[in-house]
């Protein structure tokens, strides 16, 4: 019994020091957070980003493992809301303009002339593919 436990243990770290390495990884090699703050020309505010985002994953595993539930005011959730997704979106702009991927998906599809639609067409799905998940999936 003793033992299964260690060996539980020694499993859960060695994931978990595996899957944080990998995203550390990811975001240094890629550049990410230098770019969010070049895009959002905040350069000055550099290290802040890095250690939110350090405390932000560290509490989300931490509440992750915990079951908690907060109860919010809706006045107060919704600028949490409204920081989240910026913050998700900057990421996600920050990792494709690193990455180059819409143009390169715009001329491998044929429509680099309309790389702006390519661009709504991101934007608007993710706008109404948010607005169905949190109408239907998530309880009032």
């Amino acid at each position: 019994m003793v033992m299964s436990n260690i060996l539980l243990i020694i499993i859960g770290l060695s994931g978990g020091l595996s899957v944080g390495c990998g995203f550390v990884a990811f975001l240094s090699v890629l550049g990410i957070i230098p770019r969010l703050s070049q895009l959002t020309k905040t350069h000055q505010f550099i290290r802040e980003y890095e250690w939110s985002v350090v405390f932000s994953v560290v509490f989300g595993t931490w509440v992750g493992l915990r079951n908690i539930h907060f109860d919010l005011s809706h006045f107060l959730l919704i600028p949490i809301g409204v920081g989240a997704g910026l913050f998700v979106g900057l990421l996600a702009a920050a990792l494709t303009e690193v990455l180059n991927v819409l143009p390169i998906l715009a001329k491998r599809i044929g429509i680099h002339e309309q790389i702006l639609l390519l661009l709504m067409a991101i934007v608007l799905g993710k706008v109404f593919g948010s607005l169905f998940h949190w109408s239907l999936f998530i309880d009032n």
